[in-house]
């Protein structure tokens, strides 16, 4: 909240700054001022944070993504948005160190703020559903990568949904795991 308050007290003095600068008469340095109060502006809207950790990730660097979102203390005082992709980026960089229940709660949330675009809520879906499969929910996961392969229109993720339905379709039931750890690994015979 304070670097929110920071960040637009910074952006309104420059305008203020600006204003006097073509009032003044020096209007070249007006000019580039007005570009360096448009570059403030940008910030108010979008967390600089994000934008780091979103490209650490494009160059698939985890570990430097992570330390950028940890920058990032109070997520609720982000808009709307960015809040969504704050946890949808949390998700996606915390799989390989936080467990499966909070990557799953973290799409959840992004869900449930709020993604732009289709093809991030087809990915958290299908992250969903992988977590799902692997706990056990079945109908869960099957559901979500039904509507993960809706919103896929681009056909980014077509090759992942279809490796996760065949893992679903060789996964064993609860049922199944309870029968043979009853037999001890043994078939039963059939009568």
């Amino acid at each position: 909240m304070i670097a929110l308050i920071l960040k637009s007290l910074l952006t309104l003095s420059s305008l203020g700054f600006t204003v006097w600068l073509f009032s003044a008469g020096y209007w070249g340095w007006g000019i580039v001022f007005i570009f360096i109060t448009a570059l403030l502006g940008l910030f108010i809207f979008r967390n600089e944070n994000l934008i780091m950790a979103t490209l650490q990730l494009r160059q698939q660097n985890m570990e430097k993504a992570q330390k950028y979102l940890n920058r990032i203390k109070q997520p609720e005082y982000l808009m709307k948005g960015q809040r969504a992709y704050f946890f949808y980026l949390k998700g996606i960089s915390g799989s390989a160190v936080s467990s499966m229940g909070q990557i799953e709660s973290y799409f959840r949330k992004a869900l449930s703020i709020g993604l732009k675009r289709d093809h991030d809520k087809a990915m958290a879906k299908l992250n969903i559903g992988a977590v799902c499969m692997q706990t056990g929910r079945r109908r869960e996961a099957e559901t979500l990568l039904n509507d993960a392969k809706k919103l896929d229109t681009k056909g980014m993720l077509t090759q992942h949904i279809k490796d996760l339905k065949k893992q679903m379709g060789r996964a064993t039931s609860r049922n199944q795991m309870r029968m043979a750890q009853m037999n001890k690994g043994k078939r039963g015979k059939m009568k």
